[in-house]
């Protein structure tokens, strides 16, 4: 194997590990409007991940900045051709980012409210963004033969990347409900399992279609296997949340998200981003990447640096890792 399949790989897996943590993260920010009724709920549930959600982020750095230093055609192309989907995403970040922050600054109702509502704004609308922009690079788009995106931003919201959208919503929403499920207790835990439920076979639904389309599209038999993985941890997830077994349920939920990433790198390799208007102007592993010595170095530092940022963020869930409920919030912060 050559290191940029290599590396195209580790791109995968971080984008991967991103989608897993990031994930429930933005389920819990969806479901501060979905499931908490009241200050001290949102307040349980903005806690459960408060300790977490800025490490989760560390995984979207460390893909960007792999694409970056791996496939800088890739880079490029992908920046450019979808600038205004990412730059709103990184807009959404940086906003979330400052109402998790800002948001127990000061007592006022309107003040905090105003906070949560930016929080499930800037989860949701990520959560989104992220499944039509993958859904375009498996698709393929408009790109030329010098590698330069030649579509709109209107050709990006096509069927299949609005689906899914849909389908990375869903799944993240349905992931922060089992995440809120395992790290709660009381009412809002048992609540949390019902809607886990009913945003489960809305997920199962979506998620079964887009898969197909991907697997009718560009698939193979090792897609398929991941297809079926896929679809199987879903449903088992789903018996696991109606039997009250959160973490079996979590661990599903996240499996699901693992062999979903794996399905669309599976069905993308070689390229990194097919192009609809010349299959030969397509981006591949091989004439996106930088050269063999640049991936040599940066092999040796992802060596040593991944288990080192891998073992701190492990210590950190394992630090925060009890449930909480509304009796553990302060009068004075709510």
């Amino acid at each position: 194997m050559e290191l940029h399949d290599v590396w195209f790989v580790l791109i995968a897996v971080l984008w991967t590990g991103y989608f897993f943590l990031e994930g429930f993260d933005f389920g819990v920010g969806v479901l501060t409007k979905l499931l908490a009724r009241n200050r001290p709920e949102k307040r349980v549930l903005i806690n459960t991940i408060g300790p977490v959600w800025d490490g989760n982020e560390v995984w979207l750095l460390s893909a960007g900045g792999a694409t970056f230093a791996a496939f800088p055609e890739w880079y490029a192309t992908l920046f450019s051709g979808f600038y205004l989907p990412l730059l709103l995403i990184l807009v959404c970040l940086i906003v979330r980012g400052v109402a998790f922050e800002y948001r127990a600054k000061r007592p006022e109702e309107n003040w905090q409210r105003n906070w949560e509502t930016a929080i499930f704004w800037t989860s949701l609308i990520p959560a989104f963004l992220w499944g039509v922009a993958f859904g375009n690079i498996v698709h393929g788009v408009k790109i030329d033969q010098d590698f330069n995106y030649a579509g709109s931003v209107l050709d990006l919201l096509n069927p299949y990347a609005l689906l899914g959208g849909l389908v990375t919503l869903a799944l993240f929403t349905f992931h922060g409900t089992v995440f809120v499920g395992l790290k709660t207790v009381g009412e809002i835990r048992e609540r949390a399992r019902k809607l886990a439920l009913r945003v489960g076979l809305v997920t199962a639904l979506l998620a079964l279609a887009f898969l197909l389309w991907t697997q009718a599209d560009r698939g193979d038999g090792a897609s398929l296997v991941a297809l079926v993985a896929a679809v199987a941890s879903l449903v088992v997830a789903l018996v696991a949340a109606r039997a009250r077994r959160e973490g079996w349920a979590f661990a599903l939920s996240g499996l699901t998200i693992v062999a979903t990433v794996a399905m669309l790198f599976l069905t993308l390799f070689p390229n990194v981003m097919p192009s609809t208007l010349n299959p030969d102007w397509s981006l591949t592993v091989t004439n996106a990447s930088s050269s063999p010595y640049t991936l040599k170095i940066m092999t040796w530092c992802a060596a040593i640096a991944t288990p080192v940022v891998m073992v701190y963020q492990g210590w950190t869930y394992w630090v925060f890792r009890k449930r909480i409920g509304t009796q553990h919030i302060a009068e004075t912060v709510h």
